[in-house]
């Protein structure tokens, strides 16, 4: 159990005694007290002791409440330190010179003692207040440059092997004569590679989701090949299509992937994009069903759908694209449809949704061609 922290130190600055005996009996069962006598003297001890408060008288000799005032507030040590004036000048425009030098408020004279107190009970609480959001600024500030810190190695330190793997594996895989083209090679390979997209779109997931969503995202877009990267999703999730023995075919074209659509984006998101897309067309579509996936390019715009037999869930139309909204999956994070849409947006597209029970699920993606305006080949 912590020990309860100290009384907070509260300096009285008068150069009256009498005006400080009134004020000790109220305030010392709940406070420690210093006392000076003098604006120098405040200076001083304010200096030294970095009391909780003060209580500043203004007509004094020499260095007068004002005058100590607008030094301590020029001090990176003390300007802090919440000050009330007291005093017996209660014209309007003194009390406003007070509260311009930066006085936190201001009691004139004869003043009440339990007032005093009560005002000097609130603004500590104040500065308590304030204290704690400060350090919980502080705190975010180092969570964020850790999380910067993350980034940097993630992104290095992680992703720098992992285009090798990715790069060779293609290289392998696209080279006739390599003995690597073996079935039993060829296949291991894919694995390979397609385990290399899925480690990166994770890492990329995690470092560019928090940035997406504060709309800090640096895109630097390119031609890319959206059947190409639908084909590598498709067989990353062979598997799991075979388990529910689903036909995922491009059109009506039965089956086959053919040609090229060409967007305007950045490969990983936009094989991040589809994955979750498609992951969520397989999980979604009936045993036996069709999943259909097509491509058109008109008007500088490419529009991929994505259509699978099975129907949203009336509670889930409305939160289709929010974050953490899932329904009825064992281990959903409900990130799946909620980052898609974020990686659209990012690439200056839209995703939209319509379904029904007789219809099933539409998927509308719109994504931009390349200024050349070449998007189908």
């Amino acid at each position: 159990m912590q020990p309860d922290p100290p009384p907070p130190r509260v300096l009285i600055v008068d150069d009256v005694p009498a005006n400080i005996k009134v004020l000790l009996p109220t305030l010392q069962p709940d406070f420690v007290i210093s006392i000076a006598t003098s604006g120098q003297q405040a200076l001083q001890l304010a200096e030294t002791q970095k009391p909780d408060l003060i209580l500043l008288d203004i007509i004094m000799p020499e260095v007068d409440g004002y005058e100590v005032c607008s030094r301590l507030k020029a001090n990176e040590t003390t300007r802090d330190i919440p000050v009330i004036f007291i005093t017996a000048k209660d014209d309007e425009a003194d009390e406003m010179t007070g509260l311009e030098l930066g006085a936190v408020d201001y009691i004139t004279k004869p003043f009440s003692a339990p007032i005093v107190h009560a005002r000097t009970k609130t603004h500590l609480g104040l500065k308590r207040a304030r204290e704690k959001i400060e350090n919980q600024n502080k705190e975010l500030i180092k969570a964020a440059e850790l999380r910067e810190e993350v980034n940097r190695i993630m992104r290095h330190d992680l992703k720098t092997p992992l285009n090798a793997i990715i790069g060779f594996s293609d290289l392998l895989l696209n080279n006739p004569k390599c003995p690597a083209c073996e079935p039993d090679h060829h296949k291991m390979l894919e694995i390979i590679r397609e385990s290399g997209y899925r480690l990166l779109e994770m890492i990329n997931s995690s470092l560019d989701l928090y940035k997406m969503e504060q709309g800090t995202y640096l895109l630097h877009p390119q031609p890319v090949d959206i059947l190409g990267v639908v084909h590598k999703i498709r067989q990353a999730f062979l598997d799991r299509i075979k388990l529910k023995r689903l036909e995922v075919v491009w059109q009506e074209n039965e089956g086959e992937l053919f040609g090229r659509c060409l967007v305007l984006g950045e490969e990983l998101l936009c094989y991040s994009l589809f994955a979750n897309l498609l992951k969520n067309a397989i999980e979604a579509a009936p045993v036996l069903s069709q999943i259909t996936i097509g491509c058109q390019c008109q008007q500088g715009e490419a529009l991929i759908t994505i259509h699978n037999f099975g129907a949203v869930p009336a509670e889930m139309v409305e939160r289709f694209f929010d974050k953490y909204a899932t329904s009825g999956k064992v281990g959903g994070t409900g990130l799946g449809t909620y980052s898609a849409l974020l990686i659209a947006r990012v690439q200056n597209g839209t995703i939209t949704m319509e379904t029904s029970e007789q219809h099933g699920t539409t998927l509308r993606v719109v994504l931009p061609l390349p200024a050349d305006g070449q998007g189908a080949e």
